[in-house]
């Protein structure tokens, strides 16, 4: 069936014209009478009556037009709702980051997305890596932001920021910190350590980092948010590994002290990532260039 047939035939009906139907799709009127025709030979029913003044619709005609003006009413709410996606004043930006990752990396790009796009509906997913690309797997997110490296055949990562690790402590360590001394890695793992729970992607980075020391890694006390090993830290409970973009403030107030390693600790990288089998909304793609913007400028 040919969808222009349809169309003609509604502004027909709704004009009771072949020659208002003409004008307003600016076309002949032989073109209108011509697709009527096809439709009522292709349907085998007669859809106008044929009047000194035009047209009107027969019974049969009248049950067809509702199904069509319904037909194209959706048709053009489909129309009117693509136009807003591609404006951004409608849609969701669906992206998750672990609790670290979001407050400190994430949270400038979505509030400058978020002011540029308010009518875009923001779903934010807090987790590990893990869960992150499980998430990105299952097609319940469209980005996320994840430690590298992150070896996935179904997802596409583009690297975004740098970052570096360290061992932080409170005030109880602080002569530790400040002797002027480097801290071995068996020096490390004779204090209490704060790290995160197992399974993430930090925990497996320094525990893969202590085993190239040569020690292994027992944490003293494990936890699932940096935040939560920050404030341990603070308190005398021990040596927190964090990244240290993250406890800038902290370690500029003097809540905490940095320790002087022996060996240093490699940089790792926070990237962007999402399905490789998936074509990105419109709205991830805009905020993708506003978080490569923010690390070019980092």
């Amino acid at each position: 069936m040919n969808l222009e047939w349809y169309r003609i035939f509604l502004y027909t009906a709704r004009s009771g014209s072949l020659t208002k139907a003409a004008q307003q799709l600016h076309i002949t009127q032989p073109s209108v009478s011509y697709s009527i025709k096809q439709l009522e030979d292709t349907l085998g029913a007669k859809l106008f009556d044929r009047l000194s003044k035009g047209v009107s619709l027969t019974r049969e005609g009248q049950s067809l037009y509702d199904y069509v003006e319904q037909s194209f009413a959706i048709l053009d709410a489909g129309e009117k709702r693509l136009q807003s996606l591609q404006r951004l004043t409608a849609g969701e930006l669906r992206i998750g980051a672990s609790g670290p990752v979001i407050r400190h990396m994430l949270l400038p790009s979505l509030d400058r997305f978020h002011a540029a796009y308010p009518d875009v509906r923001i779903r934010l997913t807090q987790g590990k890596t893990a869960e992150i690309s499980g998430k990105l797997q299952e097609g319940s997110l469209d980005l996320g932001m994840v430690h590298l490296p992150l070896a996935d055949p179904e997802l596409a990562v583009r690297p975004l920021f740098s970052i570096q690790d360290c061992f932080v402590v409170g005030e109880a360590y602080r002569k530790l910190a400040q002797a002027g001394r480097p801290v071995a890695a068996i020096r490390l793992t004779k204090l209490p350590l704060l790290l995160l729970s197992p399974g993430s992607s930090t925990r497996r980075f320094v525990e893969g980092w202590l085993q190239t020391q040569g020690v292994a890694a027992e944490a003293d006390i494990e936890l699932g948010s940096m935040d939560m090993l920050v404030e341990m830290a603070r308190r005398g409970y021990g040596a927190a590994f964090v990244t240290r973009a993250f406890v800038r403030r902290e370690l500029a107030g003097g809540q905490l002290f940095e320790l002087p390693l022996a060996e240093p600790i490699p940089p790792r990288m926070i990237g962007v990532a999402s399905r490789k089998a998936a074509s990105l909304p419109l709205a991830a793609e805009r905020f993708m260039t506003m978080l490569a913007e923010a690390a070019i400028s980092e």
